[in-house]
């Protein structure tokens, strides 16, 4: 039999890989940093090469250890269920999921239960990191991601189709000078989520105003802090109507009356071969039930 190296050594790299630290890898498996970098170190002297970049307190895959995430890290992930079904005397299956957290929590955890009682079996990973496309295969198994188009080489099944809003602060209508036409966005921030970078250029050619331009454009990376920028006052947000009406936040109102729809819509989406495995199928079939059909 080939020789393996140490299967401490093994999952120390994954976890180190997928947090991005020796500290918080450490902290996760109950281990000291000292001793969780020497196990790292000692899987890459087994190797013959560095599968890090390292940089101050941060660890970045190389090229090598990107190569040998992906081929190892299911296999642990697969040992992992398997003693847990031994220990726990039922049978467990585990998926990756990707998903952007506002999705995640206006419109996928409030039906989970759902899926709980379906399928007891099936145990989420759920990750909130981003770019999900990019990284199906190599850390998850699939994701929820929001896109106006998707790489062909995909499987991928549309959820909804959606119009986009623009945001504000309920005191922009109530206020001394309110808020009533398109034109008054040039005194305010527009705020764009970086997943959806033409939203605004889209709604203001769509509403039949190419030339407005607002006092600038902030981006975020999150639709909860979007919200939360809008509802302070920092700016209006040019969100998917289900955003908006999933917050029901008394702070926030949609400003004009105008249908603009969106060229953004959420997607399921995954490696064609993953659809043949079973965590990845029950959890697709559900969703489309549960979520996406009459959605679309």
């Amino acid at each position: 039999m080939r020789r393996l190296p140490p299967l401490t050594a093994i999952e120390a790299f994954v976890q180190v890989a997928r947090l991005g630290s020796i500290k918080a890898a450490a902290e996760e498996l109950a281990l000291s940093s000292p001793a969780l970098s020497r196990r790292v170190q000692s899987l890459e002297r087994f190797i013959g090469k560095p599968l890090f970049e390292r940089r101050h307190q941060a660890l970045r895959l190389n090229d090598d250890g990107e190569r040998l995430l992906g081929l190892i890290a299911p296999a642990l992930d697969a040992m992992t269920d398997a003693v847990e079904t031994m220990t726990s005397g039922t049978e467990l299956i585990r998926l990756r999921l990707g998903v952007l957290p506002l999705y995640a929590t206006q419109r996928l955890l409030p039906k989970l239960p759902d899926l709980k009682r379906k399928h007891p079996e099936l145990h989420l990973d759920v990750d909130t990191a981003g770019h999900g496309m990019a990284r199906l295969g190599d850390g998850l198994d699939a994701a929820i991601v929001i896109a106006r188009d998707i790489d062909p080489g995909l499987y991928a099944k549309r959820l909804d189709r959606n119009r986009v809003h623009v945001i504000g602060a309920r005191s922009l209508v109530e206020g001394p000078d309110p808020v009533t036409r398109p034109e008054q966005l040039s005194r305010l921030t527009a705020l764009v989520h970086r997943d959806m970078p033409e939203t605004f250029t889209a709604w203001r050619a769509a509403a039949g105003f190419p030339d407005l331009e607002p006092l600038a454009i902030d981006h975020f990376d999150s639709g909860n802090l979007m919200l939360e920028a809008a509802a302070q006052g920092l700016g209006v947000a040019f969100m998917l109507e289900s955003h908006y009406e999933s917050a029901r936040d008394e702070r926030l109102v949609r400003l004009f009356d105008l249908t603009v729809e969106s060229h953004y819509s959420y997607w399921f989406v995954c490696r064609p071969r993953a659809l043949s495995l079973r965590p990845v199928k029950i959890f697709h079939d559900w969703l489309i039930e549960a979520v996406g059909a009459d959605e679309v």
